[in-house]
């Protein structure tokens, strides 16, 4: 008989009748007997549910959310109506059903079913901890597919897997590893060409079933905290990743120079060698704007000292660096030495900053410095102390912070013990649900303390760990990899998740972290890396050097090569990251994003775009002269060859040990700065604008600023919008103006591809000029100058110009 009580009380428990409703301007409530559910319309596209076992709801908080204390809201038509045993939320795009036994199926305004409830919502008691475990189960649909979740390193399309978000310093991850460092509880769901999204806001140790357990069924549960999540409908893959901006917030732009190429190692030391790096980049005449600087910079790694032997006179080192041309980014770890005679560590203890044990003995655990103590990140007196003790760091001339260990990792017992006090924002709680956010918030206090110290300049923070919303504090990077080719597919991978996922500004250890990495391996990675938005070379002090010339010709051309065309991208790069700050679309996009209506895309995870004009698929084994690929639909040049041709299929592609599977969107005007050994190194005086011909019209755009300051928030930026279309013997291209920044190029020269006329000359805004010379032949690609401030371009051949 006690064992029949005891299963009992363990069974799963699910949702009674619902008995009554009422509302609260955008939210609704249905009431059970004990249970309710809180329905709120966020916006004609976004649903929020939050479900208590209980019947009442606690204070409604969320680090992720970028309206703090509260939820996004736009305004929008929303009413509920009762249809015979139903309760139907209405928006202009959505009809939620919801049953009295609280089952929920959302349809589109067509009527097509989108998502709909398996189990729904359940729950049972947590015995060891108290409170509940909570669950959601939904049906999958027919020949639905998954993406997201992060930092996840296994193959992109989700679907019959199973994986656990609690951050984890994973030393050498492999493709099947679970968890790792990043916690982003977001995923979108495709199937009859329509995507979804479901952000399941829960800071606790959150759990994902995309049809592992049972093939029909995908659920998301967590040991802990509320069933809170956000419905985010479409119907376009992007359009969902962009109202999950929406929700958790958007970046600002970083300083352009961030944007170059970091060079980076555990460690460069001493002063002599730092300068030793920069000094041979310049002699190969290797692009690179930021050097990195390793734990070892520290006395005794204290975080924000230096060691007096080591490095002398930070502030005169860091201002021969960015004489040269670099920026200097220095590490910072949350473990705090104990210490008494240590300045930092004292003031923590005396204004009680660190976390404790439940009983009250502060947390220690063992990193860098031995036995540490950890501030508390989660209390914002304890931020408002962190920012502050970087307004004298700064001093010294960094550019950028980068936070490590922030899962939080421990040598001697892994993470914190679930036991370990918070005070998250005055909502105490135990580690289980502060260890997911925790590095965030540490990469917050370090992001809000640059930005201070630096004002007017941008600030850069990079950080290891983050949780939802991490993109509004930090670019983020995919943790201790490894020297193999298997681990150059899984940082395509991650960074493509990472970007569909809210976190586009994201890029991998170049080359791997841990291992000796060869030759061929370190080009091929930086051909990839060469396209990510965070792009910097990092490797072990355990293992051989890794700089650019590690491993001599041919390969040091071939890499230097690929970190100059990446300084030519920058100006379309610059304008994919403003759009991305502009409206949440992802930067890099995996071939799903540019045609759901394709479904050979579903499962294709190599081939990746960087905005919607460029396409790029690594080169990922070793030996190859090429590679088969698919292309999306529509027509696309060779980067390389000028080739032209017809997606919608597979394609082999010949490459060569500097060249790789590059191509750009017939129809695109992608704009180039020339080769700079780093970001303001040149003046430029013309702005190339390679033009690639289609007969369809496309738009195509340029942003631009001062690449630094805040003046962009004033109206000191141009948006520039190019309209290209192309006929038997005309090129037509159209721009548009926004904004008031005056670049200081004044013309540009035009690189025309594909051009299937003789050019006799052009009419700019109404006026002629005849080309000097009128080439009997089209070359394969045309070139010539115009004035930047242009509104209407046509190139005409001689017919062209009589017609007129």
């Amino acid at each position: 008989m006690e064992v029949g009580r005891q299963g009992l009380r363990q069974a799963k428990r699910s949702p009674q009748l619902v008995k009554s409703w009422d509302q609260d301007n955008n939210k609704f409530y249905l009431r059970c007997p004990q249970t309710s559910l809180e329905i709120i319309v966020c916006s004609a596209r976004v649903l929020r549910f939050r479900f208590s076992p209980e019947g009442f709801f606690e204070h409604d908080f969320s680090y992720a959310l970028e309206v703090e204390g509260g939820y996004p809201t736009e305004e929008c038509y929303f009413e509920l109506v009762e249809v015979q045993d139903e309760y139907h939320i209405l928006t202009d795009c959505l009809t939620c059903k919801i049953s009295k036994t609280l089952h929920i199926s959302i349809f589109n305004k067509d009527g097509k079913l989108i998502s709909e409830d398996e189990r729904g919502f359940h729950w049972e008691r947590h015995e060891k901890y108290g409170g509940n475990i909570v669950y959601s189960s939904k049906k999958i649909q027919e020949q639905e597919s998954f993406f997201g979740l992060g930092d996840k390193p296994n193959v992109f399309n989700l679907r019959g897997l199973r994986f656990e978000n609690w951050g984890s310093d994973t030393y050498g991850f492999e493709k099947t590893s679970d968890p790792l460092y990043k916690n982003i509880p977001f995923f979108l769901g495709l199937h009859s060409k329509l995507a979804y999204g479901i952000f399941f806001d829960n800071s606790f140790r959150t759990r994902f079933d995309f049809g592992h357990e049972r093939g029909d069924v995908c659920s998301f549960w967590s040991k802990g905290g509320e069933m809170n999540y956000y419905f985010i409908y479409g119907p376009e893959l992007t359009e969902v990743v962009e109202s999950f901006a929406f929700i958790t917030g958007k970046p600002e732009l970083p300083p352009l120079w961030a944007l170059g190429y970091h060079q980076s190692k555990w460690s460069y030391y001493p002063e002599e060698r730092v300068k030793e790096i920069a000094a041979q980049l310049r002699e190969e005449k290797i692009p690179c704007d930021a050097i990195h600087i390793d734990i070892d910079y520290m006395d005794e790694f204290r975080c924000f000292t230096w060691d007096s032997q080591r490095f002398p006179d930070p502030e005169r080192m860091t201002a021969e660096l960015e004489t040269d041309g670099f920026k200097t980014v220095t590490i910072i770890d949350p473990g705090i030495k104990i210490d008494k005679d240590y300045d930092i560590y004292k003031e923590a203890v005396e204004n009680k900053y660190f976390c404790r044990r439940a009983d009250g003995p502060l947390m220690r655990g063992e990193v860098w410095p031995g036995l540490c103590h950890f501030p508390d990140f989660t209390d914002p007196n304890v931020r408002e102390w962190w920012s502050g003790l970087f307004e004298k760091f700064m001093e010294a001339g960094m550019h950028g912070i980068w936070n490590d260990m922030n899962e939080p990792a421990l040598m001697d017992i892994g993470t914190f013990p679930n036991d370990t006090r918070h005070d998250y924002d005055g909502h105490p709680c135990s580690h289980r649900k502060a260890h997911n956010v925790y590095g965030m918030q540490m990469a917050r206090a370090t992001y809000h303390g640059i930005k201070k110290a630096m004002f007017p300049r941008r600030p850069f923070a990079l950080s290891r760990s983050g949780y939802a919303g991490i993109q509004r504090y930090a670019a983020v990077w995919t943790g201790d990899n490894l020297a193999t080719w298997e681990h150059l597919w899984m940082a395509n991978i991650q960074v493509q998740r990472l970007s569909i996922s809210g976190v586009s500004f994201a890029g991998s250890d170049i080359g791997g972290f841990i291992g000796d990495s060869n030759g061929e391996l370190y080009t091929r990675w930086m051909q990839m890396a060469a396209f990510h938005p965070f792009c910097r070379t990092h490797s072990s002090r355990d293992y051989a050097d890794q700089e650019p010339w590690s491993f001599g010709q041919p390969y040091t051309e071939a890499i230097k090569k690929a970190i100059e065309l990446r300084y030519q991208i920058l100006p379309y790069l610059y304008t994919v990251f403003w759009r991305h700050v502009e409206s949440g679309t992802p930067m890099i996009k995996p071939l799903v994003f540019l045609d759901q209506e394709d479904t050979e895309t579903y499962y294709r995870m190599e081939e990746f775009a960087l905005g919607n004009n460029l396409i790029i698929c690594p080169i990922a084994r070793a030996g190859a002269d090429g590679r088969y690929m698919y292309l999306p639909k529509g027509q696309w040049y060779n980067y390389w060859t000028d080739e032209l041709l017809e997606g919608g299929k597979e394609v082999w592609v010949d490459t060569t040990l500097e060249t790789f599977p590059f191509f750009v969107r017939a129809g695109a005007i992608v704009p180039q700065f020339p080769v700079m050994q780093y970001v303001g190194e040149k003046q430029i005086e013309s702005l190339d604008l390679h033009v690639y011909i289609n007969e369809s019209s496309y738009t195509s755009e340029l942003y631009e600023d001062a690449g630094d300051f805040y003046d962009y928030d004033q109206g000191n930026y141009r948006l520039r919008s190019f309209i290209q279309q192309s006929e038997k013997n005309r090129l037509y291209i159209q721009q548009l103006n926004q904004g008031r920044f005056n670049s200081e190029y004044s013309t540009y020269r035009l690189i025309v591809h594909g051009l299937a006329f003789t050019p006799a000359g052009f009419k700019i805004d109404g006026k002629q000029e005849m080309f000097e010379e009128v080439m009997e032949d089209i070359p394969e690609v045309f070139i010539f100058e115009v004035d930047k401030g242009f509104e209407e371009l046509e190139l005409l051949t001689l017919s062209g110009f009589a017609a007129d």
